[in-house]
């Protein structure tokens, strides 16, 4: 029975192991060789940018029809094959806030140009800002835009190829709006207001003119198009891709590969919601008007260069003859922070805004455990420190569930010498063995299983802060103390060139850090306050584990490494303490002794 179970132990741990090593290793090393992609592929198309000649427009870019179309033309429109247009051939409105800088193109006055002042590619201050929707002239356009369908009835409405006029005022700031104009010549003039406040929510409203002596109908509609495939993380933790919340289907979260599948997925007609683009830490999103009935849509073209589109289109809106009406559509277009997001989810009654950010299944332990790190941040002025202060926090939470545990292994360790005797006892006769066993765990209220409380409870709340690290903004390059500069990611020094010390770089997976061997240390302490176990199997296992983790471990992020080490420590003190007041030997002395003692000769 004791093989049995020390062979199923063994298979269970190796299990658990690889699964780890795969999720925790693998995937954040795929991450980083991506990520250093994806800034080689920004890299160049800035030189393809810079390079390309004014006015030359990229072949097959033509944008496609909204929702709702039949054909690639949008009704009442132009064809809109030559949409493409470059950078320096274009009228633009210049868009400067305390967070983004940018324009706005007026062919179709597209927002095509913006880039996050707060927020760079690398944790070096002088790397370049990130730029999130790009020019519809380049290989790697993202842009949103807004406009109409319209009919014969209409003639001309506002679309891609539309060239709005601006009226007064030319750069977009948090204080002044920019005002636009069209006019259709056939009765129909259109002025639209653009205001952003001084995060990342843009307003479009658009006021419709109709001087005619007749009643016209036009339906609104928004798409963002993004040309070619980003790079992605490629994790299970965590979502890119389209997605959206409309209708009865609730949140919509389609990966590039599924809508190159499906080519289209038209979820429900909605009357309230959003639907956008998201990496994993900026997202694209339009927000139709609330209360007007709209026909969301997921797509992927492949002619040309291949692009991905979300778009939505309204019922058509009746305008009454020598009347106006107004429309209103807000893109939302930057950096997915908690509190923006939960603020424009609030005020302006955005429907689950907050699943934009990806807590995942166990979002209920995700978001109490950012919420509880972001609050004494903002007290310590420290992520590192305020991760330190949570772990105290979770430690005197679980304190009476874990001292319970504690107390039941310390007890465990005074009927050492009554175990042994009843095992003797009966070596033959396994049935009365486990019986006299049960019999004793009974009287000294003894629970066996006491000692997996303290590491199931860690589960938990080691994957939240994992979560936590990695899918939220606040966390990315935010800095320690030393030579942690970024929490999110792993520990950038090596004991294999003694820790920069030598001038030579070492592979990936011998980047072992400080951190990691603190972590690595602290859990080879803990394990050696138990008794070594007695089985040559579970020796080894106690003996390696630590190691192993080390290695594994040093590819996590920082934060977390970080959270590991200190709740190891933590929890020695505690139980060191408890085994002391239930008059339990510490065996941690003599198993660190023992290392160095040489071992009997087994003919000995």
């Amino acid at each position: 029975m004791d093989n049995n179970r020390n062979f199923l132990l063994t298979i269970g741990l190796s299990i658990v192991i690889l699964i780890l090593w795969q999720v925790f290793y693998m995937n954040p090393r795929i991450e980083a060789q991506r990520e250093a992609a994806r800034v080689e592929t920004e890299r160049q198309a800035t030189q393809q940018q810079s390079e390309q000649p004014a006015g030359e427009a990229l072949p097959n870019t033509a944008i496609p029809a909204p929702a709702g179309s039949l054909d690639a033309t949008i009704p009442g429109q132009a064809p809109a094959a030559d949409t493409a247009v470059a950078k320096d051939n274009a009228p633009r409105i210049q868009i400067e806030t305390p967070s983004l800088i940018g324009s706005i193109n007026l062919n179709g006055a597209r927002i095509d140009d913006l880039s996050l002042k707060d927020y760079r590619v690398a944790v070096d201050p002088n790397s370049d800002i990130i730029r999130l929707l790009t020019q519809s002239g380049q290989p790697d356009a993202y842009f949103a835009e807004t406009g109409y369908v319209g009919s014969d009835a209409t003639g001309p409405v506002p679309g891609p190829n539309t060239v709005w006029s601006a009226t007064g005022n030319r750069v977009l700031t948090p204080s002044d709006p920019v005002l636009l104009r069209y006019d259709n010549g056939k009765g129909l003039t259109f002025e639209r207001t653009v205001s952003v406040d001084d995060g990342y929510l843009f307003t479009i409203s658009d006021r419709v003119n109709n001087t005619t002596s007749t009643d016209v109908s036009l339906a609104p509609y928004g798409r963002i198009t993004r040309f070619q495939k980003p790079e992605t993380q490629s994790i299970y933790v965590l979502h890119e891709g389209l997605i959206g919340v409309t209708g009865e289907e609730a949140l919509q979260e389609i990966d590039y590969s599924d809508v190159e599948d499906d080519k289209e997925v038209k979820p429900s007609k909605s009357e309230d919601g959003w639907l956008g683009i998201t990496d994993k830490y900026w997202a694209t999103v339009l927000v139709p008007k609330s209360g007007q009935p709209f026909q969301p849509r997921y797509s992927y073209f492949a002619d040309g260069i291949p692009r991905y589109q979300v778009d939505f289109l309204s019922d058509p809106v009746s305008v009454k003859a020598s009347q106006s009406a107004t429309l209103e559509t807000l893109v939302f277009a930057g950096a997915k922070q908690v509190s923006k997001i939960t603020e424009y989810e609030t005020t302006n009654d955005i429907r689950q805004f907050e699943l934009l950010i990806d807590w995942g299944w166990f979002y209920f332990i995700t978001k109490p455990m950012f919420f509880v790190i972001d609050y004494l941040f903002k007290f310590f002025g420290n992520f590192g420190v305020a991760i330190l202060a949570t772990t105290v926090l979770v430690k005197a939470i679980f304190f009476p569930l874990a001292n319970k545990s504690y107390v039941s292994m310390a007890k465990m360790k005074t009927v050492q010498p009554a175990m042994m005797e009843i095992r003797d006892k009966y070596a033959d006769d396994k049935a009365q063995q486990q019986k006299a066993m049960m019999e004793l765990y009974k009287k000294e209220k003894i629970n066996p299983l006491a000692g997996c409380w303290p590491i199931l409870i860690q589960i938990p709340v080691f994957f939240a802060l994992y979560k936590v690290l990695y899918v939220t903004i606040e966390m990315r390059h935010a800095p320690f103390f030393g030579w942690i500069q970024d929490l999110a990611a792993p520990d950038p020094t090596s004991m294999f060139n003694l820790f920069g010390l030598l001038p030579y770089d070492v592979p990936q997976f011998l980047m072992i850090g400080v951190w990691p061997l603190i972590m690595g240390i602290t859990m080879f302490l803990q394990m050696r306050m138990n008794p070594t176990p007695p089985d040559p199997t579970q020796a080894m296992i106690f003996t390696w584990m630590p190691v192993i983790f080390t290695f594994m471990l040093a590819t996590f992020p920082a934060g977390l490494v970080i959270y590991w080490a200190w709740n190891n420590s933590l929890s020695i003190v505690q139980q060191g303490v408890i085994m002391k007041r239930q008059g339990a030997k510490i065996e941690l002395w003599d198993n660190l002794i023992g290392l160095f003692k040489k071992k009997p000769d087994p003919a000995e």
